[in-house]
């Protein structure tokens, strides 16, 4: 409770203003946040505690007023992870994004209990990448923590190093909610502005387009160099939403024109580019709201819980871009098959 009172403080007292509604959206976090990690506390072999939980959150309070409010972070189009391994680059930078935010997330997740399943068709997507080749995972989206599964996921299966260099398509949520900022930093992005998106502000429009055209091109030029790259991307654009009259949480329907970007924009790499659905169960650990919310700032919920990815085989149609409709079904079907298998063996442990 003193820890909890701690943290609270330091919002309140922060020397850059913050509105009340964003104290109220904090204060609900460091609740939540506090609430899981003691859960997480209570399970055998633990690390967990209040101390640790406490500098967790006094860093994300930190790294969000920094670069969410006082001085907000500018994502370039493409956006190479700060890593805190230049201090002469990125205004001085020390800090380790990239590990703050899985070390952040990580006391949250069941890790014993959290799955990986087929995991021998992860095995030969990462010997595709270490032959130079490309990868891409078409995945269902459930979590602002995505990242940080695919990482504490992957890593539990011996590609950790891999989960590292994961790129990421980003939406503009991601890298302009002041709380979500400090965990963008720390992945390799490329920055894009969804269609529901551009047409939110048509003054803006053009700008934005621009930068679209500025992500793709950068995109091509990682798909078009050494050595392979492995890219996660939504085809969805967005996280998928539980039916409130259900309490299930279906995946999302995929995008047939976002999946055939990447079919040719992997035919125009000239290199062999490889496509896998990647089933994503991590719902339960930070659900999203029920409803689509176009601004920033939403409420966040955390929970103590197991956390489960599938690799399918690897998506092949017969034929050219001209099986595009096949395509994006098949990569739906795929990763509808792996999410069903990770929900029932879920329920079965």
């Amino acid at each position: 409770m003193a820890a909890k009172k701690q943290v609270l403080a330091s919002i309140t007292q922060s020397p850059i203003p913050v509105s009340s509604t964003m104290i109220s959206t904090l204060t609900h976090f460091v609740d939540e946040y506090f609430l899981s990690c003691n859960t997480a506390s209570l399970t055998p072999g633990s690390t967990v505690t209040a101390e640790t939980t406490t500098k967790a959150m006094t860093d994300v309070i930190q790294y969000g007023v920094e670069h969410g409010f006082a001085n907000p972070y500018m994502f370039s189009a493409t956006h190479r992870a700060l890593r805190g391994t230049d201090p002469s680059s990125e205004n001085g930078n020390t800090v380790d994004y990239y590990k703050f935010g899985v070390n952040f997330f990580k006391p949250c997740m069941d890790v014993d209990n959290s799955l990986v399943l087929g995991q021998e068709n992860l095995d030969r997507a990462m010997q595709q990448i270490a032959d130079g080749e490309n990868v891409i995972f078409f995945a269902n989206h459930q979590s602002e923590a995505d990242p940080q599964v695919v990482s504490v996921t992957f890593e539990k299966v011996g590609y950790g190093l891999a989960a590292e260099e994961m790129v990421y398509v980003a939406g503009h949520k991601v890298t302009t909610d002041p709380l979500a900022v400090p965990f963008s930093m720390g992945r390799n992005l490329i920055c894009i502005h969804s269609k529901k998106h551009l047409d939110a502000d048509p003054e803006t429009k053009g700008v934005k387009m621009k930068q679209n055209l500025q992500a793709m091109g950068g995109m091509l030029k990682m798909l078009a160099s050494e050595p392979g790259v492995a890219i996660w991307v939504a085809p969805s654009g967005g996280r998928d939403r539980r039916d409130v009259e259900s309490g299930e949480v279906p995946i999302a329907g995929f995008d047939q024109k976002t999946i055939d970007m990447f079919r040719l924009l992997g035919n125009k790499s000239k290199k062999p580019t490889h496509y896998y659905a990647l089933s994503m169960v991590s719902y339960d650990l930070c659900p999203p709201p029920d409803a689509v919310e176009a601004g920033v700032g939403e409420q966040r919920n955390v929970r103590f819980v197991p956390v489960g990815v599938s690799v399918s085989e690897e998506l092949i149609v017969d034929g050219g871009l001209e099986t595009r409709e096949a395509f994006a079904k098949l990569a739906f079907q795929k990763c509808d098959v792996g999410y069903e298998d990770l929900v029932n063996t879920f329920k079965n442990q």
